[in-house]
């Protein structure tokens, strides 16, 4: 009962930063699943299985709250569908693990990017705009993310939220809502891929069905956070976390020793504190 609440606890968490900033259920939770013994298969089996209800109930909540534009969520969820499908299909023959560290220093030049946008090109005074994307740039995005997602153990938000935030005048809210709602279509797509690759008997039930119960009771609560708090701060708040979550695969890629990779991770994270601090202390001043 006790390793039950822990995995609800998980799901829970891993949602609430998910469904808040467009990114992470899927690193979050392996990261703590297989910190605690889950087998790699079995855990990507599990969580993209929970992830079916998990993101439908995350949709359903920014669809309530109005944080979604449907016209980028039609553009991306077929071809990211298609991705995912086939990433997930051939997991095992794929290279994943070799192009995963130049889609970390893309995504890495990405959240610096965002963060800077937001922390010093922020306009809190002008009026949200649709997200301006064409159908040859959703097909790529999708197909890319998609496959991502399947075959590296996460990857539809931290590749299709940086990319929506980078386009000028894109909604902080509307893009972590689009990619939250769009994300439900990627999960069944690459939850078939799984079950057809790996079979059933990878999935561990019990697990799943407490992820899935931690998620749904935290969609709720991450979609409110998403509406209620300010745009230029969920901007330095996104953008900060996509570049903390991908320097450790550039890390690791590199081989950088513990003292040299303690002091990057340190100066990140007082980085980020500060960059906080200063989108706080300047937009009241401008207030």
């Amino acid at each position: 009962m006790r390793k039950l609440m822990i995995f609800a606890m998980i799901g829970f968490f891993a949602q609430l930063i998910d469904g808040s900033l467009g990114m992470a259920y899927g690193v979050t939770s392996s990261s703590l699943l297989l910190t605690l013994g889950v087998a790699p298969a079995a855990a990507s089996a599990s969580i993209h299985l929970a992830e079916v209800v998990t993101t439908a109930a995350s949709g359903v909540s920014h669809v309530k709250f109005g944080n979604v534009d449907r016209s980028a969520v039609y553009k991306l969820i077929i071809p990211g569908s298609v991705g995912a499908f086939i990433g997930a299909c051939f997991l095992s023959s794929l290279p994943g693990d070799a192009v995963k560290p130049f889609i970390s220093l893309f995504l890495f030049i990405l959240g610096i990017y965002v963060l800077f946008r937001f922390l010093f090109k922020f306009n809190p005074s002008g009026q949200e705009k649709s997200i301006e994307l064409t159908r040859k740039q959703s097909i790529a995005l999708g197909l890319v993310a998609g496959f991502a997602d399947a075959t590296g153990g996460g990857g539809w938000g931290p590749i299709t939220t940086p990319v929506l935030l980078s386009k000028k005048g894109a909604s902080v809210r509307k893009t972590v809502g689009t990619v939250d709602t769009s994300e439900f279509a990627i999960a069944i797509s690459a939850t078939a891929g799984f079950l057809i690759s790996l079979g059933w008997e990878e999935v561990n039930w019990t697990w799943t069905i407490a992820l899935m119960l931690g998620g749904i009771a935290a969609a709720p609560i991450a979609a409110w956070l998403v509406r209620i708090l300010p745009a230029y701060l969920l901007g330095v708040l996104v953008g900060g976390f996509i570049i903390i979550t991908n320097v450790r695969t550039l890390i690791l890629f590199w081989s950088i020793n513990g003292i040299c990779s303690a002091a990057i991770y340190t100066i990140l994270w007082i980085g980020w504190g500060l960059a906080i601090f200063y989108a706080v202390r300047h937009h009241r001043k401008n207030r």
